[in-house]
């Protein structure tokens, strides 16, 4: 009968205590001066990322993050609207453009890519930085990406450590230490840290990308 006294506490405990209820860092992650980008193409709400182009751009461009990121994880929804463009998240990466009226090609970026469109969801790519890193299996792909949308997609980096995952089905998950190239003797150590960017990618007349119910966890701060 005693331990009746106690025993409303003991779900509080174990709630306070509980993995479930560790704060995510996704409002500091999509706060708007945290992000730069041709503005004309992209949208920013409060767990949400859209980017649509009316023409073709005819080249990669990217919203990129002002803050850089190492070890992360990031959820969401992404829908690929009619099932056209293609476009992806960078990570770890760098703007490899040029800031000033001259700039032909605003907000270009090269680095790691989790890759969103055609046979290549899912994928480890290598935008600007020696290609393809992963190709995710095309079986995989035909089993569990929705065309027409939404996916639920999971992209996890620790160390050097990708996994990614669609709709719960693991595309990529391996340890990756260097960058592609062509002479492994001069291959470059996969980057530790840098900024992340979504895409909306050139050579294609018109696209819409909608990323939602984004959710992003900063693990370089849970260590």
């Amino acid at each position: 009968m005693r331990l009746s006294r106690f025993w409303p506490a003991v779900p509080a405990v174990l709630l306070a205590c509980s993995p479930a209820l560790r704060a995510d860092d996704t409002a500091d992650f999509l706060k708007p001066d945290n992000w730069e980008g041709r503005m004309d193409l992209w949208k920013v709400g409060k767990d949400s990322i859209v980017g649509e182009t009316k023409e073709d751009p005819k080249y990669n461009t990217f919203l990129c993050s002002k803050a850089k990121y190492g070890d992360f994880e990031l959820k969401f929804k992404v829908t690929l609207h009619e099932a056209k463009g293609n476009s992806g998240v960078q990570f770890r990466s760098t703007r490899t453009d040029k800031d000033g009226p001259d700039n032909k090609q605003p907000f270009k970026v090269a680095g790691p890519q989790a890759d969103i469109g055609q046979q290549y969801w899912g994928s480890l790519y290598g935008e600007g930085v020696g290609g393809m890193i992963k190709a995710s299996d095309a079986a995989a792909v035909k089993k569990v990406v929705k065309a027409d949308g939404p996916n639920e997609y999971t992209l996890v980096a620790k160390g050097s450590k990708v996994t990614i995952t669609i709709n719960g089905e693991t595309m990529v998950d391996g340890d990756f230490p260097k960058l592609p190239s062509k002479d492994p003797a001069t291959a470059k150590p996969f980057p530790a840290d840098g900024i992340i960017a979504f895409q909306v990618h050139g050579g294609h007349p018109k696209m819409k990308v909608e990323y939602t119910d984004i959710k992003f966890t900063d693990l370089s701060k849970k260590k």
